[in-house]
């Protein structure tokens, strides 16, 4: 008997609903496998013809003729993996033009945000909207795709749910990852989706990519990137590790960057009198990823690893990040860091001020979990508004000062 698989609601769509309403064209990429058609085929199915540049035959034909090819899917239309011909987007442009107060007329996707970005500031400017979609949140999972962020909910008061059903082992989720196809089917065998998904991302994104050659040393500097998620990046260092010049690492991160599979955070600045670091954060945008190219292949293997603490860093970051992107735009979020080593993993920006958020692996709360907080405050002082201490446990207490302990779940 085959199973249906259920459809999961994502957070953007009402912004993409927006976007349509506002723009010409909308365009929205994301990583290889993070939903993007899956959704804008459950979301314009009704109102828009659907063509994929992927099939060889089609891409050729709007390759040659344009103009025929636009006219032959003529708007409303949903142009998938638009990254195959990016000299399109000219020839749209055309057509948009020539009935400009038409909203919604072209959807385009596409897993690459090198030239296509490129592409749409110089020819869609003012046209179109852009959006980015990454794999599922928990609060997706959950079907909850609206669920607000702890801090937004004013719910410090309210009685802590139980944890999600999708989540039964942290650990669990941390090997998976949160890509949409493992999620959907939990019995699926994660290193092989893994080990697939990782050959095809070199084969057809990095490989058509001019910065990169080596296809063998592009892999090894991806697994030296995983090795440090959560950590400062020292890209001189990694590119030395594995044999490469400073140049050509700083090509590699930015292929990784464009594609969606590394998240760099940078440093707050503030004017407090002291010097902080400069260096930016990197993590991979998926665990599960972060995992198989480390090796774990079983969740004992990342709960008792020396990366656990990086690991779970990075799910949390993670998820708070895709949560503010999938909301239309680009998240405000930093880490802060002295040049003595105090640290808070991340300041989210708000209207009302900043945000702290501490991750620890620990199951035991303690109040001295906030205490690099604390020290943010003191640096920093009512522009610093209530924290939270985001751990692996199942309580939800106050630890003093206006700091929170939550669950990671919580999230």
């Amino acid at each position: 008997m085959v199973r249906v698989r259920e459809y999961v609601q994502r957070s953007i769509e009402p912004y993409l609903v927006q976007a349509m309403r506002d723009f010409a064209a909308v365009v929205l990429t994301g990583p290889r496998q993070s939903g993007k058609t899956t959704m804008l085929r459950e979301s314009l199915g009704d109102s828009h013809r659907y063509v994929s540049l992927d099939a060889p035959d089609i891409r050729a034909a709007a390759m040659t003729d344009p103009r025929g090819f636009l006219a032959a899917f003529s708007p409303p239309v949903f142009i998938d993996e638009v990254q195959h011909a990016p000299h399109l987007l000219s020839y749209i442009k055309e057509r948009i033009d020539a009935d400009r107060d038409r909203k919604g007329q072209y959807i385009l996707s596409g897993s690459q945000n090198l030239l296509l970005s490129e592409k749409v500031n110089e020819t869609l400017a003012g046209r179109a909207a852009m959006l980015k979609l990454l794999p599922l949140t928990m609060r997706e999972q959950a079907a909850q795709p609206a669920k607000p962020l702890p801090w937004e909910d004013g719910g410090h008061d309210r009685p802590c749910a139980a944890p999600l059903k999708h989540h039964e082992s942290l650990w669990r989720l941390i090997t998976r990852g949160s890509y949409p196809e493992l999620t959907r089917e939990p019995d699926r065998d994660a290193l092989l989706w893994q080990a697939s998904y990782a050959q095809t991302y070199l084969e057809r994104d990095v490989r058509g990519i001019r910065q990169v050659g080596d296809l063998g040393g592009f892999q090894a500097f991806l697994r030296a990137i995983a090795a440090r998620t959560g950590q400062l990046l020292n890209l001189a260092e990694v590119s030395r590790d594995i044999g490469v010049s400073h140049a050509t690492g700083r090509a590699w991160l930015s292929v990784l960057d464009a594609t969606y599979q590394v998240l760099l955070l940078r440093p707050y600045y503030a004017n407090i009198g002291k010097r902080l670091v400069k260096t930016p954060k990197v993590y991979l945008t998926d665990t599960g990823l972060a995992c198989y190219l480390l090796g774990m292949t079983a969740p004992e293997h990342a709960a008792n690893g020396p990366m656990r603490g990086q690991l779970f860093e990075t799910l949390v970051v993670g998820e708070i990040y895709k949560t503010l992107l999938h909301r239309g735009t680009e998240p405000r979020i930093h880490f802060w860091r002295t040049a003595t080593g105090v640290e808070v993993d991340l300041l989210v920006e708000t209207p009302h001020g900043l945000v702290p958020v501490e991750t620890k692996v620990s199951a035991t709360p303690r109040p001295e979990m906030g205490n690099t907080i604390r020290r943010l405050r003191a640096d920093l002082g009512p522009a610093v508004l209530p924290g939270h201490v985001v751990h692996a446990g199942d309580l939800e207490l106050p630890l003093g000062d206006e700091i929170r302990a939550i669950p990671y779940w919580r999230l």
